[in-house]
């Protein structure tokens, strides 16, 4: 409930100042990926690294033995969110946190009307978005939740953790995930005491034989 409340009182405060303060991020980390996502008179630029911000982060958060695996991290991770059990304070790194700040200046992303997710799902990115998901039962489903009304992450989150490796060939679909579930969370986080992750490397032992 107070995070919601406080998600208004930012929406209402950025209503007065969005006209005057135009995004001016410009820490592009990841932009030799490339653009996957494309939408006419949308930040794209902006939605592209917010994507791949998200990925890295739980590549790394799910990482076994120092190794990154992104499909299997899609499927940790949406199986974790179906049933809420995600620390994103310990999940999301500084940069992200510069992403999440650039995303709350982006035009009609949020709803502040919405307490289930904060997302605008009639927005125009969203729209964008969501008209080219690849995987028709999927899109059926959100289309429906959404012209009803009735979308919310945790009902379209139990679908998706079915069918997470579909994000790692769709990026629009990736693109909602990252939105939805996790850049939409971080309203009601404390990001102040985010720091870099130390990344433990496993030693090898060479005079350690192996199982037979």
């Amino acid at each position: 409930m107070k995070s919601t409340i406080n998600f208004i009182l930012f929406l209402g405060a950025l209503t007065v100042v969005s006209c005057k303060k135009e995004n001016t991020f410009n820490d592009y980390k990841f932009s030799e990926k490339g653009s996957v996502i494309t939408c006419d008179n949308q930040n794209t630029a902006l939605i592209n690294e917010a994507l791949f911000s998200f990925e890295a982060d739980i590549a790394a958060f799910y990482a076994q033995n120092g190794q990154e695996n992104v499909p299997n991290a899609y499927g940790q991770f949406l199986r974790a969110a179906s049933i809420n059990r995600i620390k994103y304070e310990d999940m999301v790194s500084p940069h992200t946190v510069k992403v999440f700040e650039a995303l709350k200046h982006v035009n009609d992303l949020w709803d502040a009307n919405n307490p289930d997710s904060h997302l605008n799902y009639k927005g125009d990115l969203l729209e964008c978005i969501s008209s080219n998901l690849k995987d028709k039962k999927l899109k059926t489903t959100y289309d429906a939740l959404v012209a009803t009304n009735s979308m919310k992450p945790e009902l379209f989150g139990t679908p998706l953790a079915r069918n997470y490796r579909a994000a790692t060939s769709d990026k629009n679909l990736a693109a909602y995930i990252a939105l939805d579930l996790y850049y939409a969370k971080l309203f009601g986080i404390d990001l102040s005491n985010v720091k870099e992750k130390t990344v433990v490397e496993q030693k090898v032992d060479f005079n350690k034989r192996p199982t037979k």
